[in-house]
């Protein structure tokens, strides 16, 4: 698949990812790096230099404080995410449900994720255009929940979409140009889907990737706050 390049974005921008060991985070990185107009871009993780460990608020502050000097950063993806996990497979009955599983995957998809908005965000450039965003899920959309299950991790996601709508509210009155914005990225073969055959089902996480990256680089900035599918199809909350 091309290189997808961020048009809408100032020659020469600067470019974070978090959670780039990830099948979608290593894609992102990948396209943004690959990218002619982009000056920088830089992949975070547990074990990269400065560390994000979605479990400890103190790394993220650190790299946040840390990267502050070479920005300010016109595009942050957070592409870290659970599913499935040690606690097990996400629940398909209420019988199913138990507090280890639920706070491990709040803790990856929601507590996590509101600390990166919490301590990057700032690192947006306050007088350009700047795209700030996470990785959620179509099952997170409570509008959209007709099937059930998956309690757990679809609660999650929802309370990632109000997190990052509130942040959005925030954000506009200093930052009048960023996109904070919502992403479900379909189906994707990746260790996350490879328990629902996400090799067959899935789509190269690339392809994802890229998509989204077309997606965030159309949205203006009274799109911000929105919830949107790879497709460009905006999603209700």
């Amino acid at each position: 698949m091309p290189t997808r390049s961020l048009a809408s974005l100032p020659e020469g921008y600067r470019a974070l990812v978090i959670g780039a060991t990830g099948a979608i985070g290593c894609a992102f990185l990948a396209h943004l790096r690959a990218d002619p107009r982009c000056a920088l871009a830089v992949g975070l993780g547990r074990h990269t230099s400065p560390a994000v460990d979605l479990d400890d608020e103190a790394t993220i502050a650190h790299a946040a404080q840390h990267l502050k000097a070479q920005g300010p950063w016109h595009c942050i993806i957070h592409a870290a995410g659970m599913l499935h996990g040690p606690q097990g497979l996400p629940e398909k009955r209420l019988g199913q449900m138990n507090y280890a599983q639920m706070e491990a995957t709040f803790g990856t998809n929601t507590f996590g994720p509101a600390l990166v908005l919490a301590h990057f965000a700032p690192l947006l450039p306050k007088q350009e255009r700047g795209l700030l965003a996470v990785l959620s899920a179509k099952v997170g959309s409570i509008g959209d929940n007709r099937l059930g299950g998956w309690y757990s991790y679809r609660a999650s996601k929802a309370a990632l979409n109000m997190l990052l709508k509130t942040a959005s509210i925030e954000v506009a009155r200093t930052h009048p140009q960023a996109v904070l914005v919502a992403l479900h990225p379909g189906t994707v073969d990746s260790a996350l889907s490879a328990p629902f055959n996400g090799a067959e089902i899935g789509r190269p996480a690339a392809d994802a990737a890229g998509d989204m990256l077309r997606v965030l680089d159309g949205l203006g900035a009274d799109e911000t706050g929105s919830f949107y599918a790879y497709s460009g199809e905006k999603l209700p909350w």
